[in-house]
């Protein structure tokens, strides 16, 4: 294997994030290290204001850190303006969150289509990648339905199309079985292992819950803004 393939895909080094100034200052990370090697498939934990979500945010570039580097295939993200991180965000990352954020007027296949209008691309060519995701995850036939028309799951299912029809680097995914009972959880959960096994998407999941937890090759326990463990759950070491 050549020294450029091990080289961490995602890399963050002495993160700090700090909201806030003089009595109302608050430090969300205290320096934060931490590695994510392309493919792998990676949980990440604590109790409210542990410093979890701030990290994902700054993953997702959606913030940026008060000191230290992010450094995504070699870019310094942190160095980049809010326009190039947006460009990033845009061709490499999706994300999926707890609440579905679909439009609600809007079609099953116009959700899905969404990022694609923001890439520019051509319509024809846009509804064959939203109808093609869309049968990925198995709502073939179901593209004109609005939200309202689809159940909680069908509509996760969506929203995780829409996350994955720009072919993505990396999958980012806030409490993806929050708003789901068990059975559409599982369901979520191998769909989200499927296309980290075979599609080699890097995948990052937010999650309270351990069961949901353990369907990742990785856990990483955030506490008091610093990394309390790192540790590979039973199917990262298979």
């Amino acid at each position: 294997m050549s020294q450029e393939t091990e080289k961490p895909l995602i890399e963050f080094r002495n993160i700090t994030k700090v909201y806030g100034q003089g009595q109302a200052e608050m430090i969300a990370l205290h320096g934060v290290d931490l590695k994510i090697n392309r493919g792998e498939f990676v949980s990440v934990m604590g109790p409210s204001g542990s410093g979890k979500s701030t990290s994902m945010n700054i993953l997702g570039c959606l913030d940026v850190p008060s000191s230290g580097s992010y450094m995504f295939q070699d870019i310094a993200v942190d160095k980049l303006s809010r326009d190039q991180r947006a460009l990033l965000r845009r061709h490499y990352l999706g994300f999926v969150f707890q609440g579905f954020n679909l439009l609600s007027r809007t079609s099953a296949l116009e959700n899905v289509e969404l990022p694609l209008i923001y890439r520019g691309m051509a319509k024809h060519e846009r509804h064959i990648k939203a109808q093609k995701a869309l049968e990925i995850v198995g709502l073939k036939g179901w593209e004109h339905h609005t939200p309202a028309e689809l159940s909680g799951g069908q509509q996760q299912r969506v929203a995780i199309a829409r996350a994955i029809v720009t072919e993505p680097t990396v999958l980012l995914a806030d409490e993806p079985t929050g708003n789901l009972d068990s059975a559409r959880s599982k369901e979520v959960m191998e769909m989200l292992c499927s296309f980290n096994r075979d599609l080699g998407i890097t995948i990052l999941m937010v999650t309270h819950e351990p069961d949901m937890a353990e369907y990742a090759k990785r856990i990483v326990h955030f506490v008091d803004g610093l990394v309390a463990s790192d540790e590979l759950t039973a199917r990262g070491k298979l």
